[in-house]
């Protein structure tokens, strides 16, 4: 099948920071699975300056390429609900969507945009449950995964470069543990956006973490997630362990029913626990490479990208053939058609003087590039508050005031 994948190439849309999960992960998966695959560039303003032109281009792609599936990886209201439902129309397109951090982008992206989609994942079991009270039936829970062209089999922990090491980005919570584990005499080897070693080429990331006797991975993000536990299963947790790596994690929820704890992968419960796990297996390397041997083998059977895609896909279709053979269609707010109206109408005295005024004053507080974003984000916020499903599409007032990519 043919299938056309919306998403950003770079993290963040900045080359910097180096290849995103998801172009490095789902695109090489989609073609060992045998799809012909073509990609979309949804973050970069070299490729689209403004949302008005990413959508008319990704509609004009869509009409060249005549993909059996589109499948996006949303950040918010970059893909607009006008230009879903155009797709939609087109017959035998499945629309699939990734979404990433549900524990709170459900509330403020997913939950709007799902019902747009033939099948929505998401890697937060008890989120199902929420997308269906939204009437979203199209809900596909799974995981994230590891890459099969990243897969190799462990070293001993004698053959490995570094005693510990992460690779991420440099989070200001992620900073202060390392900062910390330096104070108790651990040296933690840290490459990604933000650290002194700065970013690394994709393909470095599984050769580094292979040369660890340690690879951390944090599960607690920046945000707090369902219940006030902030700590989430990462692409992290199967990328070292499937590339050969020892894994040393934080607890997350639901991580037991994937590794077992103490046998596959190494777990650790607060900073003291950290400490000492890290001495344990730095000094017991026997352990340590039978529990990096039993993780990779584990990761190879069960944990890779096209088991998790060839799911997500064949969910998708399904859900696809039945709205196609449904007499009674899925009621969508219609929007107007992407083509046939104006999409980005203009946005008047008013929300121009709104707008300078708040990029001004969060500019002098943030600094120029943070108070953009953060002027961007609050109307966003209110916006989806008081307007809902509206602010998802051509007309929205957030890509009317910032409508750059």
């Amino acid at each position: 099948m043919k299938v056309l994948c919306a998403f950003w190439q770079y993290m963040y849309g900045d080359r910097e920071r180096g290849i995103g999960i998801e172009y490095e992960s789902f695109i090489p998966a989609l073609k060992r699975l045998g799809h012909e695959v073509k990609h979309f560039e949804t973050w970069d303003q070299d490729a689209h300056s403004t949302y008005e032109e990413l959508n008319r281009a990704l509609l004009a792609e869509v009409d060249r390429f005549d993909p059996d599936i589109v499948f996006t990886v949303q950040r918010d209201y970059e893909i607009w609900t006008e230009t879903l439902e155009a797709i939609r129309h087109r017959g035998k397109v499945a629309l699939i969507t990734w979404t990433t951090d549900d524990s709170f982008k459900f509330e403020t992206v997913s939950k709007y945009i799902g019902t747009y989609y033939d099948a929505i994942s998401t890697t937060y079991d008890y989120r199902v449950a929420d997308y269906q009270k939204y009437g979203i039936d199209g809900v596909c829970f799974t995981q994230w995964a590891a890459n099969s062209h990243w897969l190799n089999p462990p070293k001993r922990a004698q053959d490995c470069c570094y005693a510990v090491s992460f690779v991420g980005l440099a989070y200001s919570t992620r900073q202060e543990l390392v900062e910390e584990l330096k104070q108790a005499g651990i040296h933690t080897e840290c490459f990604g956006h933000g650290w002194p070693n700065g970013p690394v080429a994709a393909d470095q990331i599984p050769i580094i973490m292979r040369d660890s006797i340690i690879s951390l991975n944090f599960c607690a993000g920046g945000r707090k997630s369902h219940d006030g536990n902030d700590r989430q299963i990462k692409a992290r947790t199967f990328e070292v362990p499937g590339s050969g790596g020892f894994l040393l994690t934080d607890a997350a929820p639901g991580l037991d029913d994937f590794y077992r704890i103490g046998e596959e992968i190494a777990v650790y419960e607060n900073f003291d626990d950290l400490v000492r796990k890290i001495t344990y297996y730095l000094q017991n390397s026997e352990v340590r490479d039978q529990i990096a041997q039993a993780g990779y083998v584990r990761t190879s059977a069960s944990h890779t990208y096209e088991q998790r895609l060839c799911a997500l896909i064949d969910f998708g279709l399904e859900r696809r053939d039945k709205r196609l053979q449904s007499p009674a269609r899925i009621d969508l707010p219609s929007q107007g058609n992407t083509k046939e109206s104006d999409p980005s109408p203009e946005f008047g005295i008013a929300l121009c003087a709104i707008r300078w005024c708040l990029v001004t004053v969060c500019s002098m507080v943030w600094g120029a590039e943070r108070g953009q974003r953060a002027a961007r984000q609050l109307v966003f916020n209110v916006s989806r508050k008081i307007c809902g499903i509206r602010t998802f599409g051509a007309k929205g007032i957030p890509g009317r005031m910032f409508p750059y990519v």
